[in-house]
């Protein structure tokens, strides 16, 4: 968009606030670029919810960057005239990459609270929070897709308006639905003490979690209510601060812009798009998790170690006549199934080696007790 002329801020300033703008994209566009190179660097999986919402992150500041580099050449009418697509690409199209990036923290979130509480539950409504999170998103990108095709097509002035308010009402209500759920997310993360184990053998806390989730979700409710009262309330054909929605000027008419309107529109995506999306990015960045977490006082999510085991088996004071007897009567030491231990969290994640702490109890126990079968006891 070109600037207008005769603003009441200098250019030097609407010039500085630019450069300003192009290189905090451009610094989390490289920093997101870097943490996916780390995750391939230390062999985590290709597929997950780090490199998931790295790469979306990436590809926000990318387009981000891009609109801005746009802004220092002032070329942006001839974009936004002649290519529609493209002035969707680097206006919409961000807002549809954060709406999955919070998609993505609500179903991480929902997978902590699940494993932390009963793996068993999770595998069970699995699909369907992978298919209502894909399908969610999808939505959200074809309503907005749609809705800006139309948009820059030929539409009357009352058509225009209706579908403007549609597509606020459709993604803006996504997106506080969603910011709902990331807050009540939270909010159980908090109530259970056992989600922190769990937590840092991921290399986060639940401390982290909950202010990762608390922000984005307040600054994405925020920025929904807002987008919803610029298109409540601001008049047609008359320009504000508080015509900047998810796509800034996509639905208007008028061409130029003044700088007061420029300096809102920076202060805006600052506000409600870098902060957000620079806590996720540190939320999920890459890092080289330790192998043996029990000095510190923590059980590993992987593997049980014979002294976190002792020290939380109730009957370690039993002797070994009681042990056998024990065993023969319940069958062996039984693990729990499905009591939000650290059991089950390790059983989800290894197998068998989750189980061998207890196994090798009930072995050594048998051993144990054979050995002083063949060796009895002197008599008084």
């Amino acid at each position: 968009m070109a600037l207008a002329e005769g603003a009441a801020v200098p250019y030097a300033v609407e010039l500085g606030l630019t450069v300003l703008h192009t290189a905090l994209y451009a610094a989390l566009f490289l920093f997101a670029y870097l943490q996916l190179w780390l995750l391939l660097y230390y062999r985590e999986r290709r597929l997950s919810y780090h490199t998931l919402c790295l790469f979306l992150c990436l590809l926000w500041a990318a387009l981000r960057t891009t609109l801005f580099s746009f802004y220092l050449q002032n070329s942006l009418q001839a974009l936004r005239l002649q290519q529609p697509f493209a002035h969707w690409l680097l206006y919409c199209l961000p807002g549809c990459l954060l709406f999955s990036s919070l998609c993505l923290l609500n179903l991480y979130f929902a997978e902590v609270i699940f494993k932390v509480k009963c793996a068993a539950e999770f595998n069970k409504y699995k699909v369907l929070l992978y298919l209502g999170s894909i399908l969610t998103s999808l939505l959200f990108l074809v309503v907005n897709l749609t809705c800006a095709m139309l948009i820059h097509g030929e539409v009357p002035e009352k058509q225009l308006r209706w579908t403007v308010l549609a597509r606020a009402l459709v993604n803006d209500s996504l997106f506080i639905l969603c910011a709902i759920s990331l807050a009540c997310c939270m909010c159980k993360l908090g109530k259970m003490s056992s989600a922190n184990v769990y937590l840092e053998s991921k290399g986060t806390s639940v401390c982290q979690a909950i202010l990762v989730g608390s922000v984005v979700a307040l600054l994405y409710s925020s920025r929904a209510c807002y987008n919803l009262v610029a298109v409540a309330i601001s008049p047609d054909n008359v320009p504000g601060p508080f015509n900047y929605g998810w796509d800034n000027l996509s639905d208007k008419v008028h061409v130029e812009v003044s700088s007061e309107e420029y300096v809102v529109f920076g202060v805006v995506l600052f506000l409600w798009e870098l902060v957000p999306t620079t806590f996720v990015v540190l939320f999920f960045r890459a890092q080289r998790l330790s192998q043996n977490l029990t000095p510190a006082g923590m059980v590993n999510s992987h593997s049980y170690s014979s002294r976190a085991y002792f020290f939380d088996n109730p009957r370690r004071y039993d002797s070994d006549d009681d042990l056998s007897r024990l065993g023969g009567r319940e069958g062996g030491l039984a693990t729990p199934q499905c009591s939000g231990c650290y059991g089950s969290l390790a059983g989800t994640d290894s197998g068998s080696a989750a189980d061998s702490a207890p196994l090798l109890c009930a072995a050594g126990g048998s051993e144990i007790n054979h050995h002083h079968s063949s060796h009895p006891a002197p008599q008084n």
